[in-house]
């Protein structure tokens, strides 16, 4: 069953650009590629169209989802735990409560997606096994509220996003987005909404937060060689023992 529903695909993705028209998976079909997957192997959507589709709680772990097409689509409590998404199209995806320990994002399409409350590990602390891989993805307009701990987003585009804590519900402790000791060199904050939020000890080498407002962010012991702080707002942002060698518009 599992073969004659990857030949299926397959051949609708063959015929895709010359017929004109897309072969979107629904959300039983998706269920069904994973019910018939045997155990110890990885589910296979890669490259498959699936966007708009309703694709909550479904359990994707380890599956490939590498150039998959998501866009838009519902993965609100998803298990994407070990999953490979590199080169997939997450614009506009919701991605609240989703489980991604150990997922890799690298070069997905990911702007102006929602990843609020995101399952990042299995306790209070990420551990490095768990973290997630976002190098070189495209996040820009997506709005964050999560735990980016240990994650590898070197080059990853994050201009515009929407991370700063609310402060409106904060009732339990203040809930904010953490990228403590993540590897963000060469990424793009400009513009992006970041107040509150947790650059304890992460690795900022050249990145750029020109005109991002980073007011009472914590970037306690985080290394900022040769950043771009130009236009950024940094009142009542925390730089303690900070690398600052070589950053632009510090001040």
């Amino acid at each position: 069953m599992r073969l004659a529903l990857n030949l299926f695909w397959m051949t609708c993705l063959i015929l895709t650009p010359l017929s004109g028209l897309a072969a979107e998976l629904t959300r039983s079909e998706a269920q069904s590629i994973l019910a018939s997957t045997p155990a110890g192997q990885k589910a296979s959507f890669a490259g498959m169209a699936l966007a708009r589709a309703d694709l909550h709680d479904l359990d994707f772990s380890n599956a490939d989802l590498s150039g998959a097409d998501l866009s838009g689509a519902d993965l609100r409590g998803a298990k994407l735990v070990g999953s490979k998404l590199v080169g997939a199209k997450l614009l506009g995806a919701k991605l609240n409560l989703a489980w991604i320990m150990g997922a890799d994002f690298s070069h997905a399409d990911l702007s102006g997606a929602d990843l609020e409350t995101l399952v990042v590990s299995a306790g209070l602390q990420t551990l490095p096994q768990e973290a997630a891989r976002f190098v070189g993805a495209n996040l820009s307009g997506a709005k964050l509220t999560a735990r980016f701990n240990l994650d590898d987003m070197r080059g990853a585009n994050l201009s515009h996003v929407r991370a700063s804590a609310d402060m409106r519900n904060q009732s339990m402790g203040l809930i904010r987005t953490e990228f403590s000791q993540a590897n963000l060199a060469d990424a793009n904050f400009q513009g992006a909404a970041l107040v509150r939020v947790n650059f304890a000890f992460a690795k900022l080498l050249r990145a750029n937060f020109s005109g991002a407002d980073l007011s009472e962010a914590d970037l306690t012991g985080a290394d900022l060689t040769d950043a771009d702080l130009t236009g950024a707002n940094t009142t009542g942002s925390d730089f303690s023992n900070a690398v600052l060698q070589g950053t632009k518009g510090y001040r």
